[in-house]
């Protein structure tokens, strides 16, 4: 469905102007070109379509407007038209003919003349009508090629284009290139620009980008018409892609550091956790806590790995806590937390810092959390630099909750959730195995088996699970389901699926899937979980042939791009939350595999029969390493089209049946079939007939196609699912025009062209009105049967994106201003990003094509084209953008063949046609080919319309001439030895190929050539070889004497074309030259300067074409120039050059360098410096500057580049080529001299600053008055006084106040004393440098914390600033106040923040003076120190490739130090009239001398951090070492054991002279006690650019001045002599001391304290302080001014040459450097390490109380525990000490008063104990320990005959812990757990403290319960008062402590049995035991009774 409007003319037009015109309908706008100099009638003759989506409205308005057109202002309304389209709806065609109207609806003269046509929407194919808008001459033609060509084409084109015509020609020249779309070139004013290039970087290369190059306004310009024009105008090309060589799969460097800093909360009682790091398959652990919960480790571990990006981002980092292991058992998991390697790699800096991994089982999911780790995650790969947050001393209080180990986004409650891979089917798998076996087995057996056995693992978060193996199938059946369990949502962001074939010896992958969890979700509020399918995944991998050993097996495991269709899998994919609370859960996180409920064949679509039709152009640039058999092109898409080895079986091309469709397959099938393919013999022709090729030139052959071109085509049936890829298409094309966009405005910035800000505001309207037309296309794609829940959910997900997505870019739009330019660029690109992740489809449907290159049956080279990207679609947004298209492809080798230089050579180009779409929409498959064929069809198709051709053969072919303006190249690629090379350019165009000449050993090549191509047939309309004519390819070489010539590098062109009856004048001839962007492989290469025209020869032959005038250049035989009107336009310049010396050259053939000479060159002529006699005494040069004059081009970025040259001048006259430089641009040493007129005095004689300084926003604001800088703050009244009387004319007397701290000294000076005695000033005699570092550091952190809450207003101002500079005078006044801002910023110290009062940072603040620490080189922040003093690294060798691993560093051979310094002749007199010009050297004035001098240079080293370790234990044992010149100190003896984050605080002295010894190389070794000693890095600095430079970074100014005490002034001069040199060397006017401490400099004046105080307190008068307020802010000063270094510490990343480009640790350092022949300086500042202080902790254990009880008694059963109390400082439990035992407590009371000694180590600056100790038995030394100042105070209860029960615990930090109760009731257990609001104390403060503490273990369902309360004092003392107040341990003396009055049952009871007798039984039982003893001795009587009876009784009887 289309609308489409023809606009003819315009009539009666008054006066003469240039007209535009504007067509809109809904709401959608289309501009004409501009008609310049039209007087009464404009005749447009363009032609504007719409597609529509739904049907038009009769009520629906077309509106037209005309305008005047005006490059600088708005354009001017002249009139519109406006028609209802009513009579269009019913009529289909109107011509109308009327009147416009102008503002006020008032009838004017004017009118126009259109024709409007619509084309109502239709079953599948367009009816259209034969004439639609065919010129006539065309309607003679029988071919009815195509009326909808447009209507295929993405973007909108403002013209349909037809035969005759040539609008378009006029409204877009279509320049491929990388022109940029900003070229605005006006026609007539300027023929003279003529050399305006186009530059061209990597990053922004759209190579065949349309420019627009007429001056449309862009801010008036709509959406629409840039949409015309910059989307590719050919109608019928598509882009070439340049990158040529596959990077994936290729192995880089990786580094994963992870830091394991403590545990907390783990869940257990009394446990010995041991933390495991496991990354893939590596495992590390750090030593063994003992009996704790919160286990304090600080240890660090690296992995190093060497793979391809896929696998190292799927690799999974898992960090686990294990309980208790020892050698012989593994231990207990407690929990575990695992990510992959990618979710961290894709976080800010690649890192997580300081963050809690929350732990959790994998085994008992209903269980909660099982505690928190704290751990910093680092991955680094070559070439990133992480920015580590500074290792200062973290003595922040965690929030766990808010610093949780999870990516942004992640809720910190992951659940569980089950993930189910259901498994459904398989198709079109390869054979797996030989098919020897199989004949034999058929032979015997009779069967035939398909000859493969395929099973699907699944890998997701480190687990895997595989379904069952389906036993010889080529189409397997599985119905499986592989369910996973894992934390939702998971870390691991992909799931990588595996169709394996099962083996005996071993299993091999047939193809791999990877799903990426991020696209079949959404995280949002509206969002879904995980889904996917049932849908058919395709797999890609190698090619399909069975060996035994494949070399592209890798591409079947996923890695590197497929080669070849593998197979196809149908899965799906659910997600489901589980309830952990419900019991009947199985609680196990193992994989499980079962059976899944199997779907219907028509679930994933309905088969549909399509057809791929193509069509080879032209097949050359064959390499001809390839030999000279016939040759044939193979195309496939899927198995379909695969003759060779596709299909396993022969599948009969049909749709599958199913009942219900019977009939309407059988149509489908005769619609095909009444076109005489009975019985469905329109077999597939999928290759091409075996062609032999010819020979192009030496290293290629062509294919001799010429006017018979070979066609294929293919019938193939998938489901129909192309709505997927319609709607990924309507994305694709939003993104490719936002790129597009975006790559102009970068271009515009970049080439500094104007109204940058105009292009983006096009590019976001276009943006957001793309985003409209997606929601209103896809709005009617509802319900479809064989849609998925994905499909459904994906496309909600989608609109919901780009509908905020418009709406951003429309408010976007309107916030472009100019100076945000920049950052609305980088939101763009993010849009972009965003855009390019949705389009991507996770539900395949039908595959890739794959063309095949195969010779000799074998197959060669391939390309791969997506099916997305030739699907046909009758909306224009939803075709695919090579569809109907012909596409220029590059083919390539499989696989790891195509790796390296071998994927450079191309291996063919074809120029090959595409078209794809369902079969009963082919009618016009051919549509987009070029004109002028008749088709050839096969036998049985003849005559039958839609029967595709088996070739065509061209009937129009036309001659053309083809001119290749070879100008140039730079920055080629180093392909000799020597550095240089010896390039040519070979220039490809259809079948024919030329070079340039050979120019010798340079990467910078001029040719000045003019190549030409005669006798050129090319077939089709001549029109359209107009739009698009065949792209040229560029190759540049380098010819080697012996040999083949070795490639370089490669790039393409369109030409220009100029038809036969076009006159040859601007605007469009002649051409311009361009800049190519050169590519090797993925990498640049250089640029290209070159212009191509191709001129057609009409029927006069040659005779038209324009005159090849200008002469041959004879001199270099017949070679013609390129012409004088490309050619760019020259003028003179002079070239002054700075020689200053040479550095570190290196041997050459081995031979040392000894008299070496620079040679400059530069187009052409040059200068050569002076020879050095002697390289080793003195390799500076003595004659200083030296210029020459040379024509280059007006516009700068034509010019060439400047080479630079060192060659050693041997014995005999002969010359070696020690190594070279090429400057490419020549922009950053242009000197503009200033322009008086502007108040803007950018100093001449500072020639590079002159350009420098203003572009980093550097002083640019005028002053004639003075600026008064104020020090400290006076009584205003006073001050007013002074600045009047100063000077009565100045015009801008402006107060900067910087006492802010000042004040604030003072200030708490007289709080001080007052209110808060407890806040005394810190004691000047305590004070040391760390004191100041330490506090830098918090301030420096404190800074950066700012900076990311100002960051993005900051940017802002910086944009603000650089244009203000730019444009001109900045007031003073602002400029001041902003300084004045960031002042205050910078004084500020932080605010009330959350755990410290805003009180007590700010005293702390106050008190100490701040050094500058810097987290990076110092080199960074001033800017490499290159002034005035550039230094030019000397190449020599081959540039090396990827893969050798050879990067830049290993071809330097030298330094070249010197300047340039580029400028017009002649220069404006005032330069030379400045007072002291010396004319020798020019521009260069008051440069140092360079004779040698002689410098002591003291560098401080203060620690290291984050080293890598170097020992197997995980450590290292670092020491320093540090080379300058013949000094090489090492400092071995000082090593320091097993750390790998040293401090050193050493500083060493070493005498050197510059320029001689002037690198400097501070080494970190590792100390071995055997063998050599390793080095861990190293870091190099150059001190000769820093001693010379002018923001003297000697040696740093400090804040204050002060002559005694910690903060002494370091440098041998005082502030004052530094100020008075300054200003002699700047020949600035002063310093003029004034009285009250003033200072005036130029037309400053500073004040400051005027008096200082010395070590006895006496004040004296001083003006140091206002000379150092005036060196803090000399780069205030007009003209000279430029930042002072401060006193700072630098931290420098250690680099190892082995493992290049990653980083192995930093060191903190700051060198210091004074001159000999000065003063010398005073002895170095301490910074040794602050020695650990020596306390005694007493702790005395009162008493407890409410202890639970455990045990139960012996004889009575009541409950009691015999109640001990443990303590410890120490993490080890190296010092525990135990109380007596208080046995027997019935109540929980338990009493001790017992005293325990703690002896510790304390460095109060980082809070923590330091102790040393021997690793183990086995260890060499001692190692020391740095543990937080913990005491742990823990109640057991004592068992004699099994272990010891620990019932409780508490963990008090000495610095805060709360305060004790004053009673055993007040005590609660929430005074531990934090739930309550207690006052905090530190012992280091109130030194003695006492009361109740609760102690806490965990119960059953790991909650705290408290199980006891402990009475204890605590008192802290320092070793001398210990000394001298001793104590006795336990109860002991001296000063005892009283026996504890226990209770009497308080004993053991086996040791004492009759007082147990006594107490337990007697106490409790003494009634029964009375009653027992009565009962006891009735019996004894009776017994005795009864035994003395007898014997009584006969002495009765007896009568005894």
């Amino acid at each position: 469905m289309a609308l489409i409007v023809h606009l003819k003319t315009v009539l009666e037009l008054q006066g003469r102007g240039d007209r535009i015109a504007k067509v809109t309908f809904r709401g959608q706008s289309f501009y004409s070109r501009v008609l310049e100099n039209c007087e009464d009638v404009a005749d447009f003759d363009e032609t504007f379509r719409w597609p529509v989506a739904s049907s038009i409205d009769r009520n629906e308005m077309l509106e037209i407007q005309v305008f005047n057109y005006s490059k600088v202002f708005s354009n001017k309304l002249i009139g519109t038209f406006r028609m209802v389209l009513q009579k269009v709806v019913e009529e289909n065609r109107v011509e109308v003919t009327d009147s416009l109207i102008d503002d006020n609806n008032a009838i004017i003269k004017t009118s126009l003349c259109m024709e409007v046509q619509y084309q109502a929407t239709d079953g599948t194919v367009g009816s259209w009508d034969d004439g639609d808008f065919l010129g006539e001459e065309s309607l003679q033609e029988e071919e009815k090629d195509s009326q909808e060509t447009d209507g295929l084409l993405p973007g909108s084109h403002p013209s349909s284009r037809t035969p005759g015509e040539k609008s378009f020609r006029r409204a877009g020249r279509s320049v491929f290139s990388a022109m940029k779309l900003s070229k605005t070139r006006t026609h007539k004013e300027e023929p003279q620009r003529q050399d305006e290039p186009a530059v061209l970087e990597m990053e922004d290369l759209d190579p065949l980008a349309i420019r627009l190059r007429d001056g449309l306004d862009p801010d008036s310009m709509s959406l629409a018409s840039i949409t015309a024009l910059t989307s590719n105008v050919s109608n019928k090309r598509s882009k070439p892609d340049i990158k040529m060589e596959p990077s994936a799969g290729r192995p880089m460097d990786y580094q994963v550091s992870i830091t394991v800093i403590e545990a907390r909360q783990l869940v257990g009682l009394n446990m010995d956790p041991v933390v495991c790091v496991e990354v893939g398959d590596d495992k590390k652990y750090t030593s063994m806590k003992e009996s704790t919960n919160c286990p304090y480790y600080n240890e660090y571990f690296v992995f190093d790995f060497h793979v391809s990006p896929d696998i190292m981002f799927d690799k999974i980092i898992k960090i686990s806590v294990i309980h208790s292991k020892n050698l012989l058992r593994s231990g207990t998991l407690v929990g575990s937390f695992k990510m992959d390697v990618g979710t961290v790699y894709s976080q800010p800096e690649h890192q997580f810092h300081h963050k809690w991994a929350i732990l959790s089982d994998p085994d008992d999911i209903s269980a909660g959390l099982k505690g928190y780790v704290k751990c910093d995650v680092a991955v680094v790969g070559k070439g990133d630099n992480i920015k580590t947050p500074h290792k200062a001393n973290e003595t922040d209080e965690d929030d766990i909750e808010g610093n949780l180990l999870l990516p942004e986004g992640v809720p910190p409650e992951r659940q569980w959730a089950r993930f189910y891979v259901k498994i459904y089917r398989a198709e079109g798998l390869p054979r797996m195995n030989t098919s020897l076996m199989a004949n034999v087995k058929k032979a015997f057996i009779g069967e035939n088996k398909d000859l493969v056995d395929p099973y699907v693992q699944v890998f997701f978060a480190g687990q895997k699970g595989k379904t069952s193996v389906q036993k010889s199938s080529y189409e397997p059946l599985w119905n499986e389901q592989v369910v996973f369990t894992d934390l939702f949502p998971p870390l691991c962001k992909r799931m990588k699926v595996q169709i394996r074939d099962s083996d005996k010896v071993n299993d091999v992958a047939i193809g791999t899937h990877f799903i990426d969890l991020r696209k079949i979700s959404n995280d949002g509020d509206k969002g879904f979980l995980p889904t996917l399918g049932p849908a058919w995944v395709n797999m890609y991998g190698s090619t399909r042939n069975y060996t035994l050993l494949d070399e592209h097996q890798d591409l079947n495991e996923g890695l590197g791009e497929g080669v070849s269709f593998r197979a196809r899998l149908m899965l799906g994919l659910a997600v489901e939350i589980l309830d952990t609370s419900n019991p009947e859960l199985t609680s196990s996180t193992e994989v499980q595999v079962e059976q899944a409920t199997p779907v219907s064949e028509s679930c994933t679509g309905k088969m549909e029969e399509f057809f791929l039709f193509g069509s080879f152009l032209e097949a050359s640039m064959i390499d001809r390493k390839n030999g000279d058999k016939p040759i044939t092109f193979e195309v496939t898409i899927g198995n379909y089209g695969n003759e060779v080895d596709g299909m396993s079986r022969p599948q009969q091309p049909r749709p599958r049946k199913e009942p219900g469709d019977e009939e309407e397959v059988d149509l489908i099938q005769n619609s095909s079939d009444d076109e005489g393919d009975e019985g469905g013999d329109l077999a597939s022709v999928s290759s091409t007939p075996p062609t032999r090729p010819q020979i192009t030139d030496r290293n290629y052959f062509h294919l001799p196609y010429l006017e018979r071109k070979p066609c294929i085509y293919i019938k193939s049936w998938w489901p129909d699912q192309r709505r997927r890829l319609y709607n990924a298409n309507i994305m694709d094309h939003i993104a490719d025009k936002l790129e597009e966009g975006l790559n102009d405005v970068q271009e515009m910035i970049k080439t500094e062209k104007s109204y940058p800000e105009r292009r983006l505001r096009g590019v976001l309207e276009e943006l957001s009105c793309g985003c409209h037309r997606f929601l209103s296309l896809t709005d009617k794609d509802q319900g479809h049967s064989s849609r998925t829940k994905l499909d459904r959910e994906r496309l909600k997900s989608c609109m919901r994106e780009l509908e905020s997505m418009g709406q951003q870019a429309k408010s976007l739009r309107a916030q472009v201003k100019r100076h945000t330019v920049r950052d609305k660029l980088r939101l763009c690109q993010n849009f972009l990003q965003k855009l390019r992740f949705l389009a991507d489809e996770p539900q395949h449907s039908i595959p890739d094509v794959f063309i095949w290159m195969m010779s000799n049956n074998k197959r060669i080279a391939y390309a791969r084209v997506p099916s997305k990207d030739l699907l046909f679609s009758i909306v224009e947004e939803e075709l695919g953008k090579d569809c109907a298209k012909v596409k220029t492809l590059f083919l390539k080798l499989p696989g790891k063949r195509g790796f390296g230089s071998a994927g450079w050579t191309v291996q063919a180009k074809l120029e090959l046609y595409l078209w794809l779409g369902l079969s009963k929409q082919r009618k016009d498959f051919l549509c987009g080919l070029p004109c002028g064929f008749e088709e050839v069809k096969a036998a049985q198709g003849l005559g039958l319309h839609s029967f595709p051709p088996i070739s065509l053969v061209y009937t129009k072919k036309q001659a053309f001439q083809l001119r290749a303006h070879m100008y140039q190249a730079r920055s080629l690629f180093a392909a000799d030895s020597s550095g240089l090379s010896d390039p040519f350019a070979r220039v490809f165009f259809i079948n024919q190929s030329q070079c340039t000449e050979v120019l010798n050993e340079t990467l910078c090549p001029t040719w000045d050539q003019m190549l030409v191509f005669d006798n050129l047939e090319l077939y089709g309309e001549a029109h359209e070889l107009r739009d698009d004519p065949p792209i040229i390819v560029i190759e540049i070489y380098d010819q080697d004497t012996m040999g083949k010539a070795d490639f370089m590098g490669r790039t393409f062109a369109k030409p220009l074309v100029k038809m036969a009856d076009e006159a040859y004048c601007p605007p469009h001839f002649p051409p311009q030259l361009e800049y190519y962007q050169i590519y090797r492989g993925n990498a640049t290469a250089g640029d290209l300067l070159a212009a191509f025209e191709l001129l057609q020869i009409g029927p006069a032959g040659k005779a038209d074409l324009p005159p090849i005038n200008g002469p041959v250049d004879m001199d270099r035989g017949p070679i013609m120039p390129v012409p004088v009107g490309i050619r760019p336009v020259l003028s003179k310049y002079r070239v002054e050059v700075l020689f200053w010396g040479l550095r570190d050259l290196k041997r050459v053939n081995l031979a040392q360098v000894d008299r070496p000479r620079v040679d400059i060159e530069c187009a052409g002529k040059g200068v050569q410096s002076s020879l050095i006699h002697n390289y080793k005494k003195n390799p500076n040069f003595n004659t200083l500057v030296k210029w020459f004059e040379v024509d280059l081009p007006e516009n700068e970025l034509l010019h060439p580049p400047l080479n630079i040259r060192v060659v050693d001048c041997r014995a005999f006259g002969r010359y070696t080529l020690v190594g070279s430089h090429a400057v490419s641009s020549l922009r950053h040493f242009i000197y503009r001299p200033p322009d008086r007129s502007a108040h803007n005095w950018n100093t001449t004689v500072k020639l590079l600053r002159g350009c420098h300084m203003l572009c980093n926003g550097g002083p640019s604001f005028r002053l004639t008055g003075e600026v008064v800088m104020s020090m400290e703050p006076e009584v205003p009244v006073k001050k007013l006084e002074t600045m009047v009387k100063l000077d009565a004319t100045s015009d801008a007397v402006v107060k900067v106040d910087v006492a802010e701290e000042e004040k604030e000294r003072k200030k708490k000076k007289k709080k001080g004393t007052s209110e808060e005695p407890e806040e005394e000033e810190p004691d000047e005699s305590m004070l040391d440098w760390w004191s100041k570092y330490f506090a830098s550091i918090d301030t420096m952190k404190e800074q950066l914390r700012q900076h990311e809450a100002f960051g993005i207003d900051l940017e802002e101002k910086e944009e603000m600033d650089n244009t203000e500079g730019l444009k001109g005078p900045m007031k003073g006044k602002e400029k001041s106040r902003a300084a004045k801002e960031e002042k205050k910023k910078r004084n500020q110290s932080p605010g009330p923040g959350p755990g410290h009062g805003s009180e007590a940072p700010e005293k702390k603040k106050a008190k100490i003076d701040e050094l500058k620490v810097y987290p990076k080189e110092l080199e960074t922040e001033f800017d490499n120190f290159e002034d005035w003093l550039h230094t030019f690294n000397l190449l020599r060798g081959k540039t090396g490739d990827d893969e050798d691993g050879s990067t830049e560093e290993e071809r330097i051979v030298g330094r070249f130090k010197g300047s340039l310094c580029v400028y017009k002749v002649p220069l404006p007199e005032d330069v030379s009239r400045e007072a002291g010009y010396d004319p020798t050297y020019g521009m260069f004035q008051g440069i140092p001398s360079n004779d040698p001098i002689n410098v002591l240079v003291r560098v401080y080293v203060v620690r290291a951090t984050d080293l890598h370790p170097a020992d197997i234990n995980g450590k290292a044992d670092p020491y320093i070492a540090i080379k300058l010149g013949k000094t090489d100190i090492r400092d071995k003896e000082n090593y320091i054991s097993k750390q790998l984050n040293p401090v050193f605080g050493k500083s060493f002295d070493i005498e050197a002279s510059f320029p001689m010894e002037s690198m400097l190389t501070v080494a970190v070794y590792d100390w071995d006690l055997v063998g050599t000693d390793d080095l861990i890095g190293e870091t190099k600095i150059d001190l000769e650019n820093r001693f010379y430079s002018k923001h003297r970074a000697t040696c740093g100014i400090a804040q204050t001045y002060s002559i005694h005490g910690y903060n002494i002034w370091r440098d041998p001069m005082k502030p004052s002599q530094i100020l008075t040199r300054l200003c002699k060397e700047g020949k600035v006017d002063g310093p003029h001391f004034g009285p009250h401490g003033r200072v005036k400099v130029a037309n400053c004046v500073f004040t400051g304290p005027s008096e200082i105080e010395d070590e006895n307190g006496q004040r004296k008068p001083t003006d140091e302080h206002v000379a150092l307020s005036a060196l803090r802010h000399w780069e205030d000063i007009p003209r000279v001014g430029c930042r002072l270094v401060p006193e700072h510490v630098e931290t420098r990343p250690l680099l190892n040459p082995d493992k290049p480009g990653i980083e192995q640790g930093r060191l903190e350092l700051w060198v210091d450097m004074f001159p000999m022949d000065m003063p010398a300086p005073g002895t170095p500042v301490d910074i040794s390490p602050r020695k650990p202080k020596k306390y005694e902790l007493r702790v005395i254990v009162w008493n407890t109380d409410e202890v639970v009880l455990e045990d139960d008694d012996f004889f009575t059963g009541e409950k009691s525990s015999d109640i001990f109390v443990r303590g410890w400082l120490k993490g080890q439990q190296e010092d525990k000490q135990d109380t007596d035992v208080h046995y027997h407590s019935l109540t929980g009371e338990g009493n001790f008063n017992w005293r325990y000694l703690f002896p510790f180590d304390y460095l109060a600056a980082e809070e923590k104990i330091v102790m040393s100790k021997k690793e183990s038995m086995f260890s060499w030394d001692e190692t020391e320990y740095k543990i937080p100042a913990r005491l742990t105070l823990q109640i057991w209860d004592a068992d004699h005959f099994s272990a010891d029960d620990f019932l409780g615990a508490i963990e008090l930090d000495l610095n805060r812990f709360p305060r004790g109760a004053k009673t055993a009731k007040q005590c609660t257990m929430e005074m531990a757990t934090g739930e309550v609001d207690v006052p905090l104390v530190s012992i280091f403060k109130q030194k003695r403290v006492k009361g109740w503490w609760p102690l806490l273990a965990r119960n059953e369902n790991d909650e705290f319960e408290l199980t006891g309360k402990v009475e204890a004092e605590l008192h802290l003392l320092t070793a001398e008062e210990a000394e001298k107040n001793p104590v006795g341990l336990a109860r002991n003396e001296p000063d005892p402590l009283e026996k504890p009055n226990r209770p009497d049952t308080s004993f053991i009871w086996f040791l004492n049995p009759l007082k147990s007798a006594h107490y337990f039984l007697w106490h409790t039982y003494r009634w029964l035991l009375l009653k027992l003893l009565l009962l006891l001795l009735l019996l004894l009587l009776l017994a005795l009774f009864l035994y003395s009876l007898p014997g009584y009784l006969a002495k009765k009887i007896l009568g005894a």
